[in-house]
């Protein structure tokens, strides 16, 4: 039996706003910078580019892990021994089959619907669903968590399958989470290497911090909403593109590349120059290279072989025209996760449209952890807004406005 972390985290969520004060502190634009509580879950050092998931390095956990001890790294505060990972993925296995009425729902869904917003409607039927889903204690909790985490791979793949007018693939049995889903994706087994690239990518995207998608989670659950709800106000939130839709920017702009022949040199000072941005660049708290980029880039160049391999030759030269432009500005802008996720997932089959749900299936177990630490010490989140508006306006009667 896998239990989430039980000590409590050494401080409760705080809001910085307005605990303890008189007046409010002046506002921060987006929060940037602003602290708003403690974790245990990750630790970010943008200027040093440095990422760690419960105290280990996330190169050496996307080199040496998997997918699986990873939610059980963030579920329970350490890595599992053999019999608890065997545990854990049994546990996953037996929470991967989808409710009928489910399914039958996501056969109604508009064959050009969005896929994140697809997504987010399964996961909202599920609560709707689930017997327990107001029940927000520890077990029950911890139960939801497994199931999101075992079916949300399931309800992307289904829907996929029935856009494309073909019959939804069951998962299989002894395949774990990487492996099932491109299976249920593409109707067959992968082959080692992609399942691999798969797996890590899942791993470099199961946490980082308190992001957007993440705090919108937390403040959900701060009013005691169930799991569920939480998780839909962070599937919600990473749908935007200022969060979670940057990867496919990136593809549209590599295929505008290829498809128009421009010079990739060219079509980075041209963008550069228009005022618009190269996605897959720069990052909101990186200021090095994000470190997950560096084990894509080499993910990418074991499974892109032969006409895909354009993708990350592309890519590479769009990176090199990047730094040129840069060196010359006087600045140092690096790859994020987003420039190379792009192509390792059209490389695996994934359309353009379904990156951001393998985001948010990838992220998870984070989401749900982070809701963990927040209904174990919880307080209400209900920071303080800067008023800046007019003062001492009297009403008129209303024949004379």
């Amino acid at each position: 039996m896998v239990c989430i972390v039980q000590q409590p985290c050494e401080v409760a969520l705080k809001s910085i706003f307005a605990i303890g004060r008189k007046e409010p502190i002046m506002s921060k634009s987006g929060l940037e910078g602003v602290i708003v509580g403690q974790s245990r879950l990750s630790y970010i050092n943008g200027d040093e580019g440095e990422l760690i998931y419960g105290g280990y390095a996330i190169d050496d956990l996307a080199r040496n892990t998997t997918f699986e001890e990873v939610c059980y790294l963030l579920w329970n505060g350490k890595l599992p021994n053999r019999a608890e990972l065997d545990g854990l993925k049994v546990e996953l296995e037996g929470a991967r089959k989808v409710d009928h009425r489910l399914l039958e729902m996501i056969r109604q869904f508009p064959h050009d619907a969005d896929p994140m917003a697809a997504l987010r409607t399964a996961v909202s039927a599920m609560g709707l669903i689930d017997p327990q889903a107001n029940d927000n204690s520890e077990p029950e909790n911890r139960r939801k968590a497994i199931l999101i985490t075992a079916q949300m791979p399931v309800l992307i793949a289904a829907y996929d399958q029935v856009r494309a007018g073909k019959e939804v693939v069951e998962p299989k049995s002894g395949l774990d989470t990487a492996a099932n889903f491109l299976y249920m994706l593409n109707g067959e087994e992968a082959d080692d290497a992609r399942v691999r690239a798969m797996d890590t990518a899942l791993v470099l995207h199961a946490e980082h911090g308190m992001n957007a998608s993440t705090f919108a989670a937390r403040v959900t659950a701060g009013t005691l909403a169930d799991i569920y709800s939480a998780v839909v106000s962070a599937i919600g939130t990473l749908k935007g593109a200022s969060h979670g839709g940057a990867n496919v920017e990136v593809m549209r702009q590599l295929r505008e590349i290829m498809e128009s022949g421009t010079d990739p040199k060219q079509y980075v000072r041209d963008t550069l120059a228009a005022g618009k941005r190269m996605m897959g660049f720069g990052h909101r708290v990186y200021k090095a290279t994000d470190p997950r980029a560096t084990v894509l880039r080499e993910l990418a160049d074991k499974i892109m072989q032969g006409s895909e391999a354009k993708y990350l030759t592309l890519s590479d030269q769009v990176r090199a025209a990047m730094a040129e432009e840069m060196e010359a500005k006087g600045k140092k802008i690096y790859p994020n996760v987003d420039f190379f996720s792009a192509s390792v997932y059209t490389t695996l089959g994934i359309a353009e449209d379904q990156f951001t749900a393998i985001f948010a299936m990838a992220r998870v177990p984070g989401w749900t952890a982070h809701l963990f630490e927040q209904y174990a010490n919880n307080r209400l989140i209900r920071p303080e807004a800067e008023y800046i508006g007019p003062r001492g306006l009297k009403v008129k009667p209303i024949e004379q406005r």
